[in-house]
């Protein structure tokens, strides 16, 4: 018999905007309309050659009406697609605004993305124009641009290295932006003629199982969420957000682009990837967004540099997170604690807590979100105890980010937050279904997808496993199609496990295998910063990479960790059988351009089983060591090789431990 729990929340009075969304229904008419009521103040900035350049939002608009006049002299008409290449820069913002004004649609792509994934999404979506950020991309798209007959003009914002192209269809932003010329075309009627239901903007998937899907969103979509989580978080013109997350990805389209559309706050593009950390500390953002690899990234290298601090330093810091950990998050959730707890509180933000968040560009951040993939609790809970309010959600890009969600005074960190307003969600088979207003259009030229994934009833299928617990709130387990069974029976869930041994800050990525198999093994991939700090403060001499991830010491550190998760899961009668019995620490990290992850970091299961499927068989036919060469793309594009003999090494495993009910 088929289980079926349902879930809902509904929109309330209190989630009504101030402005007339019935009416500014597209972000054209919002965008005109922001010109005016919020003419003065800045929109983006941009920080070049270490001075913060601002535009206005009188500027932004004045700006995307100069280049949807050149994209229309350039032959891009409405329904058509422009894609949009790089990184976090004002013009190629303004790039997106400019084609939607012209009813036609803009395709992010991935910056990072090689020359052939781009030319599948480019053919795929019949791009007609490209406005990239800079060489880079211009050089990708000339490599391919004999296998893309519709891409007629590409477009690029920063010229440096470009002065001596001579290609005819390459030409710089910068001639459509200073070229204001008059043309039969009544831009105000364009916006006019733009509906809730046209799609604002396709986004394509980041292709764990196969090619990516392009998602097709319109602002219906966007707006009726984007508006009520504004309302929930009480966002205003006076906020801050810095752009740093890719383009090509929803999250970036609607906490950078729609909402600062719905509030007016201001969008921080950073100089560049290495100065973000500067440049975080120079804005100060309100309002702040990172997958969980981003929030482990900075408390790994926090606790790295304090390893190097004196004992007194590292004392009181131990002291002052202990009390932290122990009222922070009651304090943060204003609930009552004893006087003396907020009196050494205090102390604790002085000396520690404060200097913390300020060297991590987070010291105004009043509301911070994490989703993706799941985060440790003893790291969400860290963030919290120092006074961040971070807060997990749940989504994905056909439900335009929004299906579940944290409240203020209502945060666990073992689930993704009760059912966003709106939004339906309910369980089916064990799998997580979901329905409401931002629900996607369809996938583009894939009807058959499409409906594999919407049933008739709106239902979405997400392909998560999951349950909601007592108090409402949704907590995810596992890929559905990656949950299997061990021989024994007991169920073999691998993200839980790798999500486990991520937790400890010294394992970057990991692989676990065990369906229909006797027992359970995984491939390690150790975090190169964390663990070379390790090896010098403990004098391990090494090479590079390969020859520390095959060190004997560094194998007893890792075997220590996932001891502690064996330990862990011998508590649990459902996983005791997952316990992990053997592990090999890879010679290389799995990698984007090897095809071994998606562009979202995402691990693609059966392509890592097919390659290294002899490690795999190692595992299971009891051998010690297994010689491996692996093929990998180098960062100019070219193959290769490496080899290693890898060593396998055994685990203890333990007996089910009796739990008191």
């Amino acid at each position: 018999m088929r289980k079926q729990i349902n879930y809902t929340y509904f929109y309330r009075e209190e989630f009504k905007m101030a402005r007339d969304f019935d009416n500014l229904d597209t972000f054209p008419k919002i965008l005109r309309d922001n010109a005016l009521t919020f003419k003065g103040k800045p929109s983006i900035r941009e920080k070049e050659y270490g001075v913060w350049q601002v535009i206005t939002w009188g500027d932004f608009y004045n700006k995307a009406l100069v280049l949807a006049k050149g994209f229309h002299s350039s032959g891009l008409k409405r329904g058509d697609k422009l894609a949009i290449i790089g990184d976090n820069r004002p013009n190629l913002y303004i790039s997106i605004a400019a084609a939607q004004i012209l009813g036609a649609v803009p395709v992010p792509c991935y910056q990072d993305s090689v020359a052939d994934e781009i030319q599948y999404i480019l053919d795929h979506a019949e791009v007609k124009i490209a406005v990239v950020e800079n060489q880079e991309q211009v050089d990708k798209l000339l490599e391919i641009k004999d296998r893309l007959p519709i891409l007629k003009n590409i477009f690029y914002a920063d010229p440096r290295g470009l002065e001596q192209y001579n290609e005819k269809e390459i030409f710089s932003l910068d001639v459509l932006l200073n070229n204001e010329q008059a043309i039969s075309l009544d831009l105000d009627e364009e916006i006019n003629k733009t509906s809730k239901d046209d799609i604002s903007i396709m986004l394509y998937t980041s292709g764990t199982t196969g090619r990516p899907k392009g998602v097709l969103l319109s602002y219906n979509n966007i707006i009726s969420l984007s508006s009520v989580a504004c309302e929930i978080e009480n966002t205003s013109p006076d906020d801050e957000v810095v752009a740093y997350l890719p383009m090509a990805w929803v999250g970036d389209n609607i906490f950078c682009v729609a909402q600062s559309y719905i509030a007016g706050f201001c969008i921080n593009c950073p100089e560049s990837r290495e100065t973000l950390t500067i440049d975080m500390r120079e804005i100060g953002p309100t309002y702040y967004f990172a997958p969980p690899r981003v929030w482990e990234a900075m408390l790994t290298q926090l606790m790295v540099r304090m390893q190097d601090a004196s004992q007194v330093k590292l004392w009181v810091f131990n002291f002052f997170m202990r009390i932290a950990k122990k009222w922070g998050n009651l304090i943060l959730d204003k609930k009552r604690v004893p006087i003396t707890a907020r009196i050494l509180y205090g102390l604790g933000y002085f000396f520690i807590y404060g200097p913390l968040k300020n060297n991590l560009g987070l010291t105004r951040v009043r509301m911070a979100y994490t989703a993706g993939e799941a985060m440790g609790p003893d790291t969400f809970l860290f963030y919290r105890s120092l006074g961040i309010n971070l807060k997990v959600l749940y989504g994905q890009t056909e439900a335009t980010v929004f299906v579940s969600l944290h409240r203020d005074g209502d945060v666990d960190p073992n689930t993704v937050g009760p059912a966003f307003p709106g939004v339906d969600i309910k369980i089916s088979n064990g799998e997580v279904f979901y329905k409401g207003p931002g629900v996607f259009k369809g996938y583009y030229k894939n009807e058959e997808a499409t409906k594999e994934t919407i049933d008739k009833e709106g239902w979405v299928k997400t392909g998560d496993a999951g349950v909601i617990d007592n108090n409402g709130h949704l907590k995810i387990i596992d890929r559905a199609k990656d949950v299997g069974k061990l021989n024994s029976g007991k169920m073999f869930a691998p993200k839980y496990i790798e999500n486990k041994l991520k937790f400890c800050g010294i394992i970057k990525e990991a692989v676990a295998f065990g369906d229909n198999k006797d027992y359970v093994t995984c491939f390690v991939n150790i975090d190169l910063e964390a663990v070379a700090s390790w090896a010098e403060r403990n004098n391990v001499a090494y090479s590079g990479y390969i020859d520390l991830a095959g060190q004997p010491a560094i194998y007893d550190l890792i075997s220590k960790e996932i001891d502690k998760v064996n330990k862990d899961l011998s508590q649990d009668p459902e996983l005791y059988d997952s316990q992990i019995k053997r592990f090999l620490i890879l010679h290389k990290e799995l990698d984007a351009d090897d095809g071994e992850l998606t562009r979202t970091n995402k691990v693609r299961r059966s392509l890592i089983s097919d390659r290294y499927g002899e490690l795999v068989n190692a595992f299971y036919n009891n051998k010690d060591h297994c010689f491996i060469e692996t093929e990998v793309t180098f960062e100019d594009g070219k193959k290769g090789s490496i080899s290693a003999d890898l060593k396998i090494q055994d685990m203890n495993v333990y007996d089910l431990k009796d739990k008191v009910a």
